[in-house]
């Protein structure tokens, strides 16, 4: 019987938390429909380089609002409420996008949906670390990478359907409306679902519990925690509350390193690493840059749906190994394999030859730049894509956890913008300089987490904050929880 139970309980925190991660899905979705828009936006408004570039990355704007407001009314107004906001501002974008009649048009109603998906990225992985067992907090913060991917894998396949439906994503498909302005227009559905999801959703425990709703939180716990450790993680909780409302700076972000605690600037370092290496380069552009190193239109968009589908594989290979080979090894082979991959894609792109005005890559470095493009997804995916996700949802304190998750996500969304919005000028200026760039970033992400990140594994949320923070003051970094003396 208590067998039977304990199932239950387990496939509830599975069901609550692939729901959850629904927020990761719409981010993915809108990561990546703007890539078979690229070119006949591009056509249509008649857009240079830079403007093409910032109409891409005017969404990131929106985002990096949406993620630092995001802590603030999740902790105002509650978790599943600040999901509601995020649905509504995605579904008016949606709209907003396929309709734009003007290239300005268009980057305001992206910017809108922006502030929607910044609020999904912070409150998805807050509220699946909150409602998380500690044996199962890293497979499952790894579900908000894995809805990440199957996003951009739904917004690449769909814009591929679009665009071969119109021979063309230029071209009128239906309604007298452009194939491109329907690929926007597709990003209403998962919009629709995440609102419908979000209602059906319990509210966070520790949220409840942060504000003297006891009863409340205690109620939804028993159905996710087995009755023999109920208590002891209701405890730990209200223990750890207690503890930052004893503390007079526990629950605000001010710290002596540069006016924010260390603790927040590792969130935040993690975070602007994940996109320096320009893993979004290859699902905002890939398409347009296939095509312009000699691969037609339609093999460009199959080419950029078999790289997403490879996403998705190997996201679920961190999923299968987060909790078993921890936090810290994943991220430094993750920072090794794409290090080695851009350099390859800097020299395979060394070798380019100009024909009518663009780059061309001739013999076998096509091929090769191809290989070493999905190399440097497969290393990304299978690390610091799903496992930046678990650290950032269980490194803060309690008092802080949605506020720093706001603004390191915030930071998140800044230097996705500055990636995207700076890809096409150097790209134009050269693919050598640029992949070269990102695979500088990847090496130094490999010495941050060497020196500064510690390991996680098996910790409850308590235990993990403690040891980041300790951690920082020592300047060491343990490759296992009980070098630090605490239980697994």
């Amino acid at each position: 019987m208590k067998s039977s139970a304990r199932t239950s309980q387990t496939a509830r925190v599975i069901t609550l938390a692939v729901a959850g991660a629904v927020g990761g899905f719409l981010f993915g979705f809108d990561s990546s429909v703007v890539n078979g828009a690229v070119d006949a936006l591009q056509g249509q408004f008649e857009l240079s380089q830079a403007l093409t570039g910032f109409a891409v990355a005017s969404a990131l704007i929106g985002c990096a609002i949406g993620a630092y407001a995001a802590g603030r009314l999740a902790d105002r107004w509650g978790r599943i409420p600040t999901m509601l906001v995020g649905a509504a501002l995605f579904l008016l974008s949606a709209f907003g996008t396929g309709l734009a009649f003007s290239v300005w048009d268009l980057i305001i109603w992206r910017i809108v949906g922006g502030l929607g998906i910044g609020i999904a990225s912070v409150i998805a992985p807050a509220y699946i670390a909150e409602i998380s067992p500690r044996k199962m907090r890293g497979r499952l913060g790894s579900l908000q990478q894995l809805a990440i991917t199957i996003g951009i894998f739904a917004a690449l396949l769909s814009d591929s359907i679009f665009a071969n439906a119109a021979d063309g994503a230029a071209n009128v498909l239906w309604l007298g409306l452009e194939a491109w302005r329907w690929m926007f227009l597709a990003s209403a559905v998962p919009a629709i679902v995440y609102g419908v999801i979000a209602l059906l959703l319990p509210e966070s425990p520790r949220y409840l519990m942060q504000n003297g709703k006891e009863e409340k939180a205690r109620a939804i716990m028993a159905t996710i925690v087995p009755a023999d450790e109920l208590e002891r993680q209701t405890r730990d909780i209200q223990d750890s509350i207690a503890a930052d409302k004893l503390a007079k700076t526990s629950g605000s972000l001010r710290g002596r390193a540069f006016g924010l605690k260390p603790i927040v600037w590792i969130g935040i370092a993690l975070s602007m690493f994940q996109q320096f290496v320009g893993i979004n380069v290859i699902f905002y552009y890939s398409t347009t840059l296939w095509k312009s190193v000699g691969f037609d239109e339609s093999n460009s968009f199959t080419i950029s749906v078999v790289t997403s589908v490879t996403n998705i594989a190997v996201t679920l290979v961190a999923i299968a190994l987060v909790d078993r080979v921890g936090r810290r090894p994943i991220l430094l082979f993750g920072s090794a394999g794409m290090a080695v991959s851009l350099a390859v894609m800097a020299i395979a792109f060394s070798q380019a030859v100009t024909v009518d005005g663009e780059p061309s890559l001739t013999g076998a470095w096509g091929p090769i730049a191809l290989i070493a493009a999905n190399l440097f997804v497969i290393s990304f995916g299978a690390s610091w894509g799903p496992v930046v996700w678990v650290l950032l949802g269980e490194i803060f304190p309690n008092a802080i956890r949605a506020r720093a998750l706001g603004l390191a996500a915030s930071a998140q969304w800044i230097a996705n913008f500055l990636i995207t919005v700076s890809f096409p000028p150097l790209a134009e200026l050269s693919l050598v300089l640029t992949y070269g760039m990102y695979a500088v970033f990847a090496a130094l992400s490999f010495i941050f987490v060497f020196r500064l990140v510690p390991e996680t594994n098996g910790m409850s949320l308590e235990q993990a904050e403690t040891l980041f923070v300790s951690k920082k003051k020592k300047g060491t970094a343990p490759s296992t929880p009980v070098e630090e003396g605490v239980g697994v």
